[in-house]
């Protein structure tokens, strides 16, 4: 699912990926705490009607890499979870396809809420979207220990 197979944090999404991220072909290629950066390999079915690349792929894109700026784990084995309680995107450009770039950084965090901001980049290395997010972690994933997986 990843190319961050060194790092011992990712080590439970290679044994135990998502089916959303494997169906949408998401692949978390930098992680730490704090943040994250996904990239997709846009095909024929990311895209709208109009052979560009389809809104609620951006959107899931901006979701799931913010949740990941918040879930890393320092413990190996270890996860944290959490659940996103507010998403907002603004779209400034479009994508016509090829790789698209996710880059998340945690803004701040409370006791049991998290707040990020997303940036989405085409190939080109232009910002096409960017958007604000705000996720609760999931009993026990507040730390940054984790919990079993």
């Amino acid at each position: 699912m990843n190319e961050t197979s060194q790092n011992p944090a990712a080590e439970n999404l290679d044994r135990d990926p998502a089916p959303f991220h494997e169906l949408m072909g998401m692949k978390l290629v930098e992680w730490r705490d704090g943040y994250a950066r996904v990239v997709l390999d846009t095909g024929r079915q990311h895209s709208n009607r109009s052979g560009i690349v389809h809104g609620g792929v951006i959107l899931s894109m901006i979701d799931q890499t913010a949740a990941f700026s918040g879930l890393w784990c320092s413990v190996p084995g270890n996860v944290r979870k959490a659940v996103t309680i507010d998403l907002d995107c603004r779209f400034t450009g479009q994508i016509k396809g090829g790789r698209v770039t996710a880059v998340a950084q945690m803004a701040k965090r409370g006791r049991n809420i998290f707040f990020c901001r997303t940036e989405i980049f085409d190939e080109s290395g232009e910002m096409v979207a960017f958007g604000a997010s705000t996720h609760r972690w999931r009993a026990g994933s507040e730390s940054v220990e984790g919990q079993p997986a």
